[in-house]
């Protein structure tokens, strides 16, 4: 084979983080597998790089600053207040704000950058950052163990340079956070190849193609349990070789999850270690720029065999590999066999039952029909520099902010706080001019339009493939009167009301049949005015937390219409 060259990312400390004790994602697997690596001789064969960590601006270039800056504030203690009881930002235990995350997610990202560089300048052929492949983060959400979408990152990295980008995922989850960051743009072919059905992340359909500009684009393979080595090739082999075809990308993203291998904990699949890593030997020989990512994978000692034999793959020297293992400060870790090996075992392939397989392998190839030749980009000079970082704006962290800089910063806090109360002051008389005024009870055309409610989120957990519903909030509190139209937060009105027949402070819709019932009585015009009162006072003591809405004055004005 010709000799390329390989770039190697590592950072000493990206093993020493722990999720939970109990948490299936252990980014130890990193450092057993880099110590393997460096105990075949391979590391003085590539160019070792400990990569620069990603700052917080470069992750806003796929991510939110909102999120960004929730993941370098959040730890242990805070996280159930920063995420408001986890209904936003980290939505289910899968994402724990464990201790050093911001940390942990700099060196992911950084690595996949800097590995996007070394390509985009030339100085290497082959990239790889086993740290990386965290494919289900989203734009402003952490998901399926990911935090920080390392790969999208890369990718627009990549596109400052090369035309067209081609992302393969052999992940056994569907790559989603990759998939819907591109969905929309023909510069990026995305390729998942995954399990589907009940199993996270619940996406990754034959119809779901791409929109818009990237209709065509999005191509998935969905399969069932327990994919051999044969049946995989038989699917890999004509699809990607249609996509290099019709697509000619100008660079490979390959995502090498290794949940996919047979005795995966989380894993479906049954390949073994040299089925997943032809995936590696493929795109090799096609001699294209190359990065190589990590991803899944949750039997340690399998992931390290399998990413230890790919990083051979890419140096063409996996013919050379002793199969028994040599001695690692984590050699018991793969007792009994102490081998090279990855084995198969005897699950039943479900994708050949009723022609399952060709159905699938046709669809695809259809797909790939209809796209049109290669699309066409407008490239420019890439300048080596953003213009921030040519006019001298870049964040100096040796010499850090003097005190003009901390002068600007606390004007720019006054201006930005004097903006923020000036529209609250405009909202709160907007506001009061809706539910108090008579031309807004009386229906006017004049009044302004009811937010319908926002509906809570349902998500799945990659743990036990159930799905959750997130109840939705706002400014931080929940809104549980289920039906009403949401609208903004009143903090001196409630829904509470009391009720003449139960003699009690009632929330409608929700308490009513849980209390005893009391006689009916005949009240004054005296008494009534009083229990207006009492309303108002509950209102603004914050009885249970709820607001008001026009619905239910209007069922008031009904219901003393009726008593005259």
């Amino acid at each position: 084979m010709s000799k390329r060259r390989v770039a190697y990312s590592y950072d000493n400390d990206v093993g020493a983080f722990t999720y939970a004790t109990t948490h299936p994602m252990k980014p130890h697997r990193m450092r057993i597998t880099h110590d393997l690596i460096s105990a075949y001789g391979m590391l003085e064969q590539m160019h070792v790089i400990r990569p620069k960590r990603a700052s917080p601006e470069a992750m806003t270039a796929f991510h939110t600053d909102e999120y960004v800056n929730f993941l370098s504030r959040v730890t242990p203690e805070t996280h159930m207040e920063l995420t408001y009881h986890q209904t936003r930002f980290l939505t289910l235990d899968d994402n724990p704000a464990f201790e050093g995350l911001f940390e942990f997610c700099s060196m992911s990202a950084g690595g996949s950058i800097d590995a996007a560089k070394r390509l985009a300048s030339g100085s290497a052929d082959i990239a790889i950052n086993w740290a990386g492949g965290l494919h289900h983060a989203k734009k402003r959400e952490a998901s399926g163990f990911c935090y920080i979408n390392d790969i999208v990152l890369g990718i627009l990295e990549l596109l400052r340079t090369y035309a067209r980008v081609l992302y393969v995922d052999i992940d056994c989850h569907h790559g989603d956070g990759v998939e819907e960051a591109f969905y929309t743009t023909d510069r990026v072919m995305t390729c998942s190849i995954h399990k589907h059905g009940d199993f996270f992340p619940g996406t990754g359909t034959q119809n779901d193609i791409g929109k818009g500009k990237g209709k065509g684009y999005s191509v998935n393979i969905p399969l069932q349990d327990g994919i051999t080595d044969e049946s995989f090739r038989s699917i890999f082999d004509p699809v990607i070789g249609k996509i290099l075809d019709v697509y000619q990308p100008s660079v490979v993203v390959l995502q090498c999850g290794a949940d996919s291998l047979a005795g995966d904990k989380l894993g479906c699949f049954n390949l073994t270690m040299q089925g997943h890593a032809y995936c590696v030997q493929y795109f090799r020989k096609v001699n294209l720029p190359l990065i190589m990512l990590g991803g899944g994978g949750y039997t340690v000692k399998n992931v390290a065999r399998a990413w230890t034999y790919e990083t051979a793959c890419a140096l063409g020297i996996e013919d050379t590999l002793d199969s028994n293992l040599p001695w690692t400060e984590f050699f018991d870790w793969f007792g009994p066999r102490y081998q090279l090996e990855v084995c198969g075992n005897n699950m039943v392939d479900a994708n050949l039952k009723d022609n399952a397989l060709d159905r699938i392998r046709t669809a695809a190839m259809k797909q790939l029909n209809d796209l049109q030749p290669a699309p066409s980009v407008g490239m420019h000079d890439v300048p080596r520099e953003s213009v921030g970082q040519h006019l001298g704006f870049g964040k100096d962290e040796e010499e850090g902010r003097d005190a003009l800089d901390e002068s600007v910063a606390q004007h720019a806090r006054l201006v930005y706080n004097l903006q923020e109360a000036e529209l609250a002051s405009d909202d709160s008389d907007a506001d009061s001019h809706r539910w108090d005024s008579d031309d807004s009870m009386g229906g006017s055309t004049s009044r302004r339009r009811r937010r319908h409610p926002r509906p809570g989120k349902k998500r799945m957990s990659i743990i036990n493939n159930q799905v959750y519903d997130i109840p939705s909030y706002e400014n931080g509190f929940e809104y549980a009167v289920s039906g009403r139209p949401e609208t903004r937060r009143r903090f001196f009105q409630s829904v509470a009301r009391w009720d003449t027949r139960y003699q009690k402070v009632m929330i409608p819709g929700h308490a009513a049949q849980a209390l005893p019932r009391a006689v009916p009585h005949s009240r004054s015009r005296s008494e009534e005015s009083e229990d207006d009162g009492e309303e108002d006072d509950a209102g603004q003591n914050g009885v249970l937390g709820k607001r008001a809405t026009q619905s239910d004055y209007e069922d008031d004005e009904a219901g003393s219409g009726m008593d005259e």
